[in-house]
């Protein structure tokens, strides 16, 4: 199980690295992995795991902020419609960005990014990635083609960013001119970083 303390900081070097292709068929070593990356973000989402075990809540994590750089990442999260995107991917590509850009309102966090940051991201409004996801139930790789958009697509583009050895810290801008916020403020379901 992965805790805080497993979890790396900014600072560190793995975090400043491009993270390798992952070898397929996948090890046990990775499959676990990808298991208890996707089982953090669902623990860290559950009132009573985060207490007990002093998580911080998350909606991602990818593998080099638990120091193995490889290009793993898992997301669990709800879009505003209530659709849910659970993934524990291997060897995304980004295959299409929009021009448009956007930012989430009130900023970005990251769980290894333990200061107060000021400032917005630029992030691409619509993307698309293809990737092998682990399915735990079934043991399988299964290729996916995934088409995001918004809230959503900022939380894959920033573990995306994560496997290439990029912080959000590093792109952070008082304003971006160009750029449309990602949602009018309706934060009322306590999302406030990405993490």
């Amino acid at each position: 199980m992965i805790l805080m303390k497993n979890i790396i900081r900014e600072g560190h070097k793995t975090l400043e690295t491009v993270a390798k292709e992952v070898k397929v068929p996948l090890s046990n070593a990775d499959k676990k992995l990808l298991k208890d990356l996707l089982q953090y973000v669902k623990n860290s989402q559950n009132e009573d795991m985060v207490e007990k075990y002093g998580l911080r809540p998350a909606v991602g994590i990818a593998a080099p902020q638990v120091n193995v750089s490889k290009r793993m990442f898992a997301c669990h999260v709800q879009d505003f419609d209530g659709t849910l995107y659970s993934y524990a991917l291997v060897n995304p590509v980004l295959t299409h960005k929009s021009k448009e850009l956007i930012y989430l309102p009130g900023g970005e966090g990251c769980l290894s990014v333990d200061r107060e940051t000021e400032g917005i991201t630029p992030r691409y409004k619509s993307v698309t990635f293809e990737a092998l996801h682990y399915d735990i139930k079934s043991d399988q790789l299964i290729p996916v083609k995934l088409e995001l958009e918004g809230y959503i697509g900022i939380v894959f583009q920033h573990e995306f960013d994560h496997i290439n050895g990029i912080l959000y810290t590093t792109k952070l801008f008082d304003e971006l001119p160009h750029a449309k916020p990602a949602f009018e403020f309706h934060l009322d379901q306590n999302i406030e970083t990405v993490e």
